[in-house]
């Protein structure tokens, strides 16, 4: 089992967090990672992207190589497509279609959702809305782990306890919420992805 991941977004928006939550989930499955934080500025409204690894077997590189990522996962819909080249043939995008807009040439909506729907294995929703509408605007992170989650070769019931060990000390309505928003996420992507 070897699942290779390019998380993408803003500074801000949780990216990071989801790559801690995978982390402690893999490592409760005796799974092997590596995590390399190959970003511009992490600070609110810059750019972020990570590189995570995951495999039953060591693994050399902290990089995944251009071609070689079975997911990229973006809490931003122009920062999924900035990491395409990465993707392989049969990989798969998950992405937020809320954009954040931090630049004043940020490109049209219309080109970037062409651009996505072009992809053939895409699940590509407004994640704001959805973990609005469910938990907290705060939990869109969530939602966009729950999507990646029927990709990635890891038990849901080890990611829900990865994000109660992450956020347990906040309390439990907090756990509550990114477990809610978590599993919304998830299953939009299993209906989406088995109409594929």
């Amino acid at each position: 089992m070897k699942t290779d991941i390019v998380l993408a977004g803003v500074g801000g928006q949780g990216i990071l967090s989801i790559a801690t939550i995978l982390g402690a989930a893999a490592l409760k499955q005796d799974l092997y990672i590596k995590q390399a934080e190959v970003h511009g500025m992490s600070q609110r409204g810059g750019d972020v992207q990570s590189n995570l690894r995951i495999s039953s077997s060591p693994i050399a590189s902290d990089l995944i190589p251009t071609g070689g990522a079975d997911l990229i996962v973006s809490l931003e819909p122009m920062e999924a497509l900035r990491y395409v080249q990465y993707l392989k043939p049969n990989g798969w995008i998950v992405t937020n279609t809320a954009p954040f807009v931090n630049i004043p040439n940020y490109p049209e909506m219309d080109n970037i959702n062409a651009a996505l729907e072009a992809w053939p294995r895409t699940v590509a929703f407004d994640m704001d809305a959805m973990a609005k509408e469910v938990a907290s605007p705060r939990t869109s992170n969530m939602v966009l782990l729950g999507a990646a989650a029927p990709f990635i070769d890891i038990e849901p019931q080890q990611i829900e306890d990865a994000i109660d060990t992450i956020f347990g000390a906040k309390g439990a309505n907090i756990v509550e919420m990114n477990v809610k928003a978590f599993r919304a996420g998830m299953e939009y992507a299993k209906n989406l992805s088995n109409n594929k």
